[in-house]
Parts: C-alpha cells; structure tokens; sequence
C-alpha cells in the first residue's frame, strides 16, 4: 500500500480549516432561520477565528495554493457577507420589505467586490500595511457583535434600532469598496521595537474582553470602522495643507 507524502495531508489542513468556517457560517443561516439571532452571531465569530488560522496554518506548513486562495475567498462570502446580511435582515431590518433587502443585497455585492479587489491586490505586490476598504471578516462580525451587544443598549433606544441597523448595512457596504485605508496588523515593527509595552497592551485587552466579551467586541470592531475613516480624513486634511510651489512671474 502506497503511502501518501507527507506535504499532501499538511495541503489538506489550510483547506480543512476553510471547510471547517464554511460549516459555521451554514449554521449560522440554519439557527437564524430558527430565530436564534445570538447563536448565529456567534458562529460567526467561530468562522471569523477559523478563517484567521488556514492562511496562518497554510504559511507554517508552506502549503499555500491558489486552489486555497479562491476557496477562502468563497467561503468568506458566505460567511461574512451572506450570513451577516441574512441576519440583519431577519433580525431587524426585514420590516423594511424591499428596502431592507436592497440594504442587504449592497452588503452582499459589495462584500463579493471587496474580496475580488483584495485577490487582485495580493497577487500584484501592492503594500501588506494597509488594507484598502473594510475587509469582509470586519464587517460581518461588526453586524455580528451588534446581535451580541444589543443587551447593553438603553430600552428607549430601541425602536431606532432598525434604522440605525439600516444604515450601518449600508455604511459597511460602502466602506468594503471604498478607498479607506485599514490597518492590517501584518506590520510587526512596533512589537518588535516595543516587545514588553506590547505585550503589556495585548495583556490588557485580553483582560478587558475576557471581563465582558460581548461589549467589548462592539467596541472594539466600532472602533476599527471608524479608525479607518478618521484616519482617511486626517490624511485628507494633511494633503489640502501642502501649498503648491508659486508659479515663477512673466
């Protein structure tokens, strides 16, 4: 009997991995259909974890393929795009008819965009610093960590909830295909410049998440989405205050 090398079953690991955040991202559309709205958010949360291991899985064992590439690509629509709007839809939105379904539809189409503009990015060179657009596992788990913090809201918030869900379905789409640059954390100079206070700082948001996950998750995932457009606006402001050289006179 012929045995298999070696590098073919560390080849299936990555993929296993995908599969594996595939699988959460189906329940999470079953247990939504079933009304179970936090369950489902927090599948989502499992597949974003997942999809953060198979490409670190798949550089640590040098079993990177482009069969791997375009199955996480797939596997990340379906859970961070498909999911997510599926569930700000049955959750909040879907009182709005056909409104709420263009809203989901444009975070959809947006998020399958986003994903093709990031495979084309990565294979061309351009800078592992910054992503441009809010990439899709942020999006999804911002709409994911909603379901999960709504307990913290105020009772007289309530019935502004839809729309403020309507609006924020929109303004993640919009962002995903914008031009707004996001930190990636693929950049380890300051840790490696600052590895105590690095580590000091990791250890304390690992506290603050472990003492109430569920709002700090909001907060943090929030927190992301708007740093990135601050940070835009700034660079924005920046450029319109370089004055352009005088022109020499007649």
């Amino acid at each position: 009997m012929n045995k298999i090398p070696p590098h073919k079953g560390v080849y299936i690991l990555p993929n296993l991995i995908t599969t594996a955040s595939l699988l959460c991202a189906f329940t999470a559309l079953v247990w939504v259909s079933k009304g179970l709205f936090e369950t489902a958010a927090v599948a989502i949360f499992f597949a974003a974890l997942l999809d953060g291991l198979d490409g670190k899985v798949a550089r640590l064992t040098n079993s990177s393929s482009l069969f791997g590439v375009e199955y996480d690509s797939l596997a990340d629509l379906v859970a961070f795009g498909v999911a997510p709007a599926f569930l700000l839809y049955h959750w909040q939105i879907g009182e709005f008819g056909r409104y709420g379904m263009a809203v989901c539809f444009v975070f959809v189409s947006c998020g399958a965009m986003r994903l093709a503009r990031f495979n084309i990015t990565t294979t061309s060179g351009a800078s592992k610093k910054f992503f441009v657009g809010l990439p899709i596992p942020a999006a999804g788990c911002t709409i994911a960590a909603l379901v999960l913090f709504m307990p913290h809201l105020p009772e007289n918030f309530y019935s502004c909830l839809p729309y403020f869900c309507l609006g924020l379905g929109l303004l993640l789409g919009v962002l995903m295909v914008s031009r707004v640059r996001y930190y990636s954390f693929k950049d380890f100079g300051i840790v490696k410049a600052y590895p105590l206070r690095s580590m000091v700082v990791a250890l304390l948001v690992l506290v603050i998440i472990f003492v109430n996950p569920k709002l700090m998750a909001f907060l943090i995932l929030l927190g992301y989405v708007l740093a990135g457009m601050i940070h835009t606006v700034v660079l924005l402001v920046r450029s319109r205050r370089v004055v352009p050289p005088a022109e020499p006179g007649n």
